[in-house]
C-alpha cells in the first residue's frame, strides 16, 4: 500500500514510481511470455492487430515495439491487470471501483526503441472526470539510459495543450505555449511500477544502452468517469470493469477538455499517429 507520502506526492506532481510490487516470479513469467511473442513477430512483415513493429523488423531481426492489447492475447497480462497490489494501489488514488480503458506493452530495443514525443493521455480519450491514470509494470529495470518515463511534474493541473498538426489529431504536444523544462525521469527496478496522471505531459527518448526497456502499461480509471468521445455498448463496457459493480450516473466535474477530432491521417498506434509531425522533441 502507498504512504500518505507517496499520495502526496502523486496529488502534488501527477506521478510516482513504486518499488517491489511484483515479485521476481512474477517478471520472470512476464518476460517468458513476452520473449514468446517477440519470436512470433517473426512471422509478420507489417503491422498487425496484435503486433507494431520497429523500422528495420525482419524474421531474422525481430524488432517488436508494442504488443497491442497483450490482455487479449495471453492470461500472464490479465492476471497483471487483476494483480491484487496494484489494484490496491490504484484505488487509494482513484476510489475503489476501475475500469480499465486501455493495454499495451511497449519495448524498447537495446540502442534503438522508438521515442515517444510529449503528450497527454487525456488529449486520446477524455472523460466525465479525471480520475484516471496509467500504470506501467517494469519488466527491465527503467533508466534514463534505456528510456525512461519521462514526466514534467504538476503538468497534470495544468492546460490541455494541443495535440493537432495541420488539422488533424497528431498524438503529440504541438502547442506553442509548451515548455518540457523541469521534466524528470522515473527510474525504477524491475518488478516496480510507474503511475502516471492521465493529464500529465509525459514521453520517452530512445534506448540508447545494451539493455531492453520493456514496459507493460495499464490504463484505470474510475469507475465512475465515462468517455466523452466514444458510443456505449452496455454489456462491452461493464467488461471493462476489473473492481466494483456497473453503474449508469457518471460523474462530472468541471475539467478542461479538448477533442481528438479531427481525427488522425496514421492510425494503429502512437507511434504511427506520430509519425506525421515534421519536428520532433525527443
Amino acid at each position: 500500500m502507498l504512504s500518505q507520502d507517496q499520495i502526496d506526492a502523486y496529488n502534488k506532481n501527477g506521478y510516482i514510481g513504486v518499488e517491489s510490487v511484483l515479485n521476481e516470479a512474477e517478471i520472470g513469467e512476464l518476460r517468458r511470455v513476452t520473449d514468446e511473442f517477440v519470436e512470433k513477430s517473426r512471422e509478420v512483415t507489417d503491422h498487425t492487430d496484435i503486433f507494431d513493429l520497429e523500422p528495420g523488423h525482419t524474421s531474422d531481426e525481430p524488432k517488436l515495439r508494442r504488443l497491442k492489447g497483450p490482455i487479449e492475447h495471453h492470461e500472464v497480462y490479465r492476471n497483471a491487470l487483476h494483480h491484487p497490489r496494484i489494484l490496491d494501489i490504484v484505488s487509494q488514488l482513484i476510489g475503489y471501483g476501475l475500469r480499465c480503458n486501455g493495454n499495451k506493452l511497449n519495448m524498447k530495443l537495446p540502442e534503438f526503441g522508438s521515442p515517444v514525443e510529449w503528450h497527454q493521455d487525456w488529449a486520446f480519450y477524455p472523460h466525465s472526470n479525471d480520475d484516471l491514470l496509467a500504470v506501467g509494470i517494469c519488466i527491465d529495470d527503467m533508466n534514463i539510459e534505456n528510456g525512461a518515463l519521462l514526466v514534467v511534474p504538476g503538468s497534470h493541473k495544468g492546460p490541455i495543450y494541443d495535440h493537432h498538426y495541420e488539422g488533424h489529431f497528431s498524438g503529440a504536444i504541438t502547442d506553442t505555449r509548451f515548455d518540457d523544462k523541469g521534466a524528470a525521469p522515473v527510474e525504477l527496478k524491475a518488478g516496480g511500477i510507474s503511475i502516471h496522471h492521465a493529464r500529465a505531459i509525459h514521453g520517452s527518448t530512445p534506448n540508447r544502452s545494451q539493455f531492453s526497456r520493456r514496459l507493460l502499461l495499464f490504463q484505470y480509471c474510475a469507475i465512475d468517469a465515462w468517455p466523452l468521445a466514444q458510443s456505449y455498448d452496455w454489456e462491452k463496457f461493464n467488461a471493462t470493469i476489473v473492481r466494483g459493480e456497473p453503474m449508469n450516473e457518471p460523474r462530472v466535474e468541471p475539467v478542461p477538455v479538448r477533442m481528438p477530432l479531427p481525427g488522425s491521417v496514421r492510425s494503429g498506434s502512437i507511434y504511427e499517429t506520430q509519425t506525421i509531425l515534421k519536428e520532433r522533441k525527443l
